[in-house]
């Protein structure tokens, strides 16, 4: 491991001191359960990483989670939080993932994750029979734009295909998210009337809302069902796709952008359009990467990307990897992914750590189990901080146990972006009044004392 370097300069010049910057990794689901099948051990515990054991000798450790613990948080929900935003300011994912996907939205607009798969009618319930069905593309777009168009109640519904059996749906009229989920998510539950959010009962908007899409669901069903393709599927031993899902209403609200909020200047190195989505909304700029099937090689090159690119102070790089691996229900399987990761931190070691103008911190976005039922679960994750202002405490492994012994102890929501202004060296002194908004950074967009 290169020591760090001090600056080289000729004998009588002038010290240029560099702007600190921040380049933030977050390995999406890399917590998890401790698994009988490990011994006990997360998936973290139990893989060789030697570079990510590296970077937390080498810095300041703890835990993290964006919200509170226990809590399982989905992506979008936790990197809001993790921005230091607040909840009660988060669009929904079903906007973020419509602005993703370019979809023309009004403000007004109300947006839904939705997909179609396949139900079963047993007792006037439709029950969720299989959940992510294989369909070749052709007969997808037929059936989606079977479904493509409703107005009910004064409600236009436009279903907007996205990738397979997913798609958008956008409604427009006197709308409102504030709605309930139609999607059991879990095979063998019925699919659910979308009702209003508890205290919304006697919103007109919201009554209307629930009406339209209750119409809306009850009339693809039907139309799906009596479609040819689906009569012909059982005779092939075919999923007939006969239903749509739906689940995460959200809808436009105004937000302080990142730079504003924070005093840095952001970029965004990720892909999916959750996380285009995600950047459009909070002003922070994403350069189009892809994911391959070489995970390490995809990271390695977004680490060097987030070094070398100029003009930024603040480097949001993300991959989706641990996360993945974890929804295959097989924790040696992202056993194996952490360790292909951790071979790309040698670049970090090596390249960004020995630059004193860059604190590194790596962490994850939420805990994803992988064995049981639930999508997510509610564990912290661990956190390092690597800087040439940060404290060095004595944890030597990077996993969830280790990290708790660390001098950060417990990092929650918008702390962590208080803690990235505080080792950048631009934390406002608490109480200072620099301007008439009250931001962490300093110094702000004061206003001058011109002399007449």
């Amino acid at each position: 491991m290169p020591a760090r370097t001090a600056s080289r300069r000729s004998k009588g010049s002038p010290v240029r001191k560099r702007h600190r910057r921040c380049i933030l990794v977050i390995l999406d689901g890399l917590g998890d359960h401790g698994h009988g099948m490990l011994g006990g051990q997360t998936p973290l515990q139990a893989a060789c990483t030697p570079n990510l054991d590296r970077l937390a000798a080498l810095g300041m450790n703890g835990l993290y989670h964006a919200h509170l613990q226990g809590v399982a948080l989905p992506s979008e929900i936790a990197h809001f939080l993790m921005f230091g935003y607040e909840l009660q300011d988060f669009p929904g994912r079903g906007y973020l993932e419509a602005v993703g996907y370019n979809i023309p939205l009004t403000p007004g607009d109300v947006a839904l994750l939705g997909r179609i798969f396949t139900v079963r009618e047993e007792e006037q319930r439709l029950i969720l029979a299989v959940e992510d069905p294989k369909v070749d593309p052709t007969t997808c777009q037929i059936l989606q734009k079977e479904i493509h168009y409703y107005e009910a109640a004064g409600v236009e519904i436009e279903f907007i295909p996205t990738k397979g059996i997913q798609g958008v749906l956008v409604l427009r009229g006197e709308v409102s998210p504030d709605i309930t989920d139609s999607n059991p998510i879990h095979e063998g539950r019925p699919l659910m009337q979308v009702l209003p959010l508890q205290g919304k009962e006697q919103d007109a908007r919201v009554r209307r809302t629930c009406q339209a899409l209750n119409d809306y669901l009850l009339w693809a069903y039907r139309r799906l069902c009596r479609h040819p393709l689906n009569q012909n599927r059982p005779a092939r031993k075919l999923p007939a796709l006969n239903a749509v899902g739906l689940q995460r209403a959200g809808q436009f609200r105004p937000v302080v952008p990142f730079e504003d909020r924070w005093g840095l200047r952001p970029l965004a190195l990720a892909t999916g359009p959750l996380y285009r989505g995600l950047g459009a909304f909070l002003g922070m700029p994403l350069i189009p990467l892809r994911d391959t099937r070489y995970v390490e090689a995809d990271l390695r090159e977004r680490l060097r990307l987030a070094r070398m690119l100029p003009g930024y102070d603040f480097v949001y790089v993300h991959t989706k990897a641990p996360d993945v691996a974890a929804h295959t229900k097989n924790p040696h399987h992202k056993k194996r992914v952490i360790e292909i990761l951790d071979r790309a931190f040698a670049y970090a070691l090596n390249e960004i750590v020995p630059d004193e103008n860059i604190l590194l911190v790596v962490t994850a976005d939420h805990s994803t189990n992988s064995a049981g039922s639930m999508i997510h679960s509610g564990e912290a994750v661990p956190l390092t901080m690597i800087g040439a202002t940060t404290r060095r405490d004595a944890v030597a492994r990077f996993d969830e146990v280790s990290a708790a012994g660390g001098c950060l102890s417990l990092v929650r929501g918008p702390e962590l972006m208080y803690l990235i202004l505080n080792f950048l060296d631009r934390a406002k002194l608490f109480g200072l009044r620099d301007s008439p908004l009250d931001q962490p950074f300093f110094p702000g967009p004061a206003t001058p004392l011109l002399v007449d």
